[in-house]
């Protein structure tokens, strides 16, 4: 029997890649791209990590802007072997940020979005031999400026307000969070997909618990519709399966399959259970008479709902209140946003083992990996996941970039249907809360993108799953920590005493505490300057986290506690005995967040759960 890996449908270009970077205001040539400045690269990937690669870049010396230059790509390739009507297609999962894109002279893409993939038919457009693909990446800067509608209100991490209309990551654009690099280029892989038309391809899935009984049902459409099709599942020795029949929503060409498990074993996070997890595949005879094979993605059957009562927002999984602790999750690599199966699921393997069960997956970042909610899944570990929207002023009015953001989240939440570590899908990262704290009228944070159309749309890919609209919402203001779910920094950036994190009423912090922790000694050995560099230069202090604007950073924030708890004067210490400045300033930190934890997790406590921000530093 002949078996494929649904998830590896198509395989990355093979090519000889070339970079160049323009100054931004350069004469733009067209295809065929820039005469001269050509550089070798291994691959494709950002232009920061390529540039990093080559030893012509390093974030200990960053001070350059992609977002300021024009960037190009060129890739020379061969394709032999694409018979014609086969529908082999060209696939560029993730181009940052504002994209052209010609192949064999022939202009045939433009993008606008990072976040949404592209699929370009072959047939007529490449040869056996000599074939190149031009990519021009421009400066997002220059778009910035260009004129358009002023937003309602202003985003103090943020120098470039207008970035509220494109679609891309906040990553390497919010000074002081962040180390600043954009991150421009293919970001994701460009790969050849060759269509299979004996081989069904999946539309969509959904598995869910009804009572005991666990069900699976799975739609897939094929050109050719395959005989004796059946659907399986197996886990612990036990294995059950469906036919495929034909149906679906779209007639003749769609094939449908419920499988159902009778006393099914549920998935729970790992401070509660086994997270149990099913095998499964799809089996069928092709017109040749040979048996057939795809392995499908694993599922696990659970129910997931949030308790609202009385203002709060508990977590329950399986009938069962779960206080979520965890942190706010970011990329492993910041050049890339992606890194290898294997490293997350080392990071993973960490959060289950120092008891976290969620992290969150913040509306400034980026979509994540298919492999980071691989590991989530076998570990037990449960996800919040923002839409890569966070603070703006959206323009929730266009009808342009309302059609961006529909196709983005088509793509992106139909490959999550299945992953039962997803808890739950909100709206946003702080827009409610941002919007309140400039004064903005609540019908402005509170509109209808968030709150009526984006829950529509997701009910179409999700509907199982929790829709929240903002990450701070749910009382009469969004940072009310009394009513649903709240940023809460009263132990932490507001400097307020401990016991504040009882006091506050907190019913659940979606992100907390952000400490600028001392790094180990290890990891001070990899900032410039080495440890003589700790606690007060230049270049420290260049990565401790602030707000644009603000009169203090992080670090004053844990200096204030080091006093608070231990009656000592952090300056003082830190003028004359800096290792045993870092040494308190690392106990403030763990002191301060164990007794915050103790509070909200105490039996009189209506607290339900806490992520801090963040769980690991972008840079060290």
């Amino acid at each position: 029997m002949n078996a494929l890996k649904l998830s590896s449908s198509g395989s990355s270009l093979q090519a000889r890649w070339a970079l160049c970077c323009q100054p931004s205001g350069a004469a733009d040539p067209g295809a065929p791209g820039p005469a001269e400045g050509w550089i070798p690269i291994t691959r494709a990937q950002p232009v920061a990590a390529a540039l990093q690669e080559l030893g012509l870049f390093s974030l200990d010396a960053c001070g350059r802007s992609f977002d300021d230059e024009v960037i190009w790509y060129r890739a020379d390739f061969d394709l032999p072997g694409i018979p014609e009507g086969t529908g082999a297609s060209l696939v560029f999962d993730g181009l940052a940020t504002v994209a052209d894109v010609w192949l064999n002279g022939e202009a045939v893409l433009s993008s606008r979005s990072m976040f949404r993939q592209w699929t370009l038919p072959l047939e007529g457009r490449v040869r056996a031999q000599g074939n190149q693909l031009l990519l021009r990446f421009d400066a997002l800067n220059a778009r910035l400026s260009e004129r358009r509608p002023r937003p309602r209100w202003r985003v103090p991490m943020l120098e470039q307000q207008q970035l509220r209309w494109w679609r891309t990551t906040l990553l390497g654009r919010t000074p002081g969070w962040s180390p600043p690099v954009a991150v421009v280029g293919p970001w994701l892989p460009i790969r050849i997909h060759r269509n299979d038309p004996q081989c069904p391809q999946v539309l969509k899935q959904r598995a869910w618990l009804d009572g005991a009984t666990g069900r699976y049902r799975i739609e897939l459409a094929a050109q050719v519709l395959p005989h004796e099709a059946s659907v399986h599942l197996r886990h612990g020795g036990v294995e059950v399966q469906a036919p495929l029949l034909e149906g679906g929503t779209d007639g003749a060409s769609r094939m449908v399959a419920e499988v159902r498990v009778e006393q099914a074993q549920t998935w729970w996070p790992h401070t509660h259970g086994e997270p149990a997890l099913y095998e499964a595949w799809v089996e069928w005879t092709d017109a040749h008479g040979q048996a057939r094979r795809i392995e499908l993605a694993s599922i696990g059957f659970r129910e997931i709902r949030v308790d609202r009562e009385e203002g709060g927002f508990a977590v329950h999984v399986n009938g069962v209140a779960v206080f979520c602790r965890g942190a706010c999750w970011t990329p492993l690599d910041p050049l890339r946003l992606r890194a290898e199966p294997a490293a997350y699921d080392v990071a993973i393997a960490q959060i289950r083992d120092a008891g976290m069960n969620m992290i969150r997956i913040v509306g400034a970042m980026a979509w994540e990996s298919q492999a980071l909610f691989d590991a989530c899944d076998r570990h037990g570990v449960m996800v919040w996941q923002d839409l890569m929207l966070s603070n703006m002023d959206y323009p929730g009015e266009d009808a342009d970039f309302l059609g961006e953001l529909r196709v983005e989240l088509s793509q992106q939440l139909s490959a999550l249907q299945t992953h039962p570590s997803l808890a739950l899908v909100c709206g946003n990262s702080e827009v409610e809360q941002q919007a309140a704290m400039y004064g903005a009228a609540p019908q402005l944070w509170q509109g209808p993108l968030f709150h009526d159309l984006l829950p529509e749309w997701i009910s179409e890919h999700l509907p199982d799953t929790f829709y929240w609209p903002s990450s701070a919402s749910g009382g009469d203001f969004p940072h009310q920590p009394s009513q649903g779910t709240c940023s809460y920094y009263g132990v932490g950036a507001y400097r307020r005493p401990i016991d504040d994190a009882r006091h506050s009423g907190l019913r659940f912090a979606s992100e907390c505490l952000a400490f600028a922790n001392i790094p180990s000694e290890d990891a001070l050995a990899r900032m410039p300057g080495g440890e003589a560099a700790a606690g007060h230069p230049a270049a420290w202090k260049a990565r401790v986290p602030r707000d644009l604007g603000a009169g203090w950073d992080f670090d004053d924030v844990r200096d204030h506690y080091v006093e608070h708890l231990f009656g000592e004067r952090a300056d003082a210490v830190r003028a004359v005995e800096p290792q045993r400045y870092r040494a308190l300033g690392r106990a403030a930190s763990a002191e301060a967040m164990s007794r915050a934890f103790v509070q909200w997790r105490a039996s009189d406590s209506r607290c339900a759960g806490a992520l801090i921000l963040f769980l690991r530093d972008l840079w060290p």
